[in-house]
């Protein structure tokens, strides 16, 4: 007798592997990419009243792999408003167990570090202020880092080549085997090479996704997971998920 679950599992799958095959697909989703980022579509979204600057898909899938993986840590470079610390941790809460999210920015602003130690959820998060690629941030990460043993990283701060490059050398090893290292913004390589707001120093050529590439040059125990970019389509991290596979 055929099992149910597992039929729909393997329809699922063959859907999600057809999808990267579907021109007429793939050319809608990135036409939705290019206008959706030049309408800054993912500043429209708050999880738990904090601004989350997101789009719901790669929410989504941050909830899927966070939900099969049950890190204790999460170490997420990059804080801004608090809605991404703030929706990891709630996703720990649920849960259950010692699950911890670390954030770290270089600049925590103090109106939106009051708004995030206000919040219900600050019991599962722990914040270090300071340059995610200088050595005494990095050595603070270390030593929370030692005490758990499931972590996942997420790499969402400044998104120049030269600094994701950096950051994946100083944290992408304290991925644990089967969890991820989330490379945030590479759609940047794929947006037309006019469009940048407000005169930031990443572009096509310079940006998270030229980082990724170089460092998989070395980086043996990673793989980019592309049955995440065929499942999303609209995402602001396509070739970013990598799992740790060895």
């Amino acid at each position: 007798m055929n099992n149910p679950i597992v039929e729909f599992q393997k329809e699922r799958e063959a859907l999600i592997a057809s999808n990267g095959k579907n021109k007429a697909l793939t050319n809608a989703a990135y036409q939705f990419n290019v206008e959706s980022n030049k309408a800054k579509y993912s500043y429209n979204f708050s999880w738990m009243g904090r601004p989350i600057i997101a789009y719901p898909q790669d929410m989504i899938a941050m909830q899927e792999l966070i939900w099969e993986i049950k890190p204790d840590l999460i170490i997420e470079a990059g804080i801004a408003h608090g809605g991404s610390i703030i929706y990891y941790a709630s996703l720990l809460e649920l849960i259950g167990g010692d699950g911890l999210v670390l954030g770290i920015d270089i600049d925590i602003r103090q109106h939106n570090r009051d708004l995030i130690e206000a919040h219900p959820m600050i019991k599962r998060i722990q914040m270090i202020e300071g340059s995610s690629i200088e050595e005494s941030t990095a050595e603070k990460v270390y030593e929370v880092a030692k005490t758990k043993k499931n972590i996942m990283v997420c790499l969402d701060s400044n998104h120049t080549h030269e600094h994701v490059l950096q950051e994946l050398k100083l944290y992408a090893h304290l991925t644990s085997i089967g969890s991820y290292c989330v490379v945030f913004d590479t759609i940047v390589e794929d947006l037309p090479s006019d469009y940048m707001p407000g005169g930031r120093p990443w572009n096509p050529g310079n940006n998270p996704k030229t980082a990724v590439f170089e460092f998989l040059e070395t980086a043996e125990d990673f793989q980019i997971d592309k049955s995440i970019d065929n499942k999303l389509l609209i995402s602001v991290a396509p070739d970013g998920f990598l799992k740790k596979i060895k």
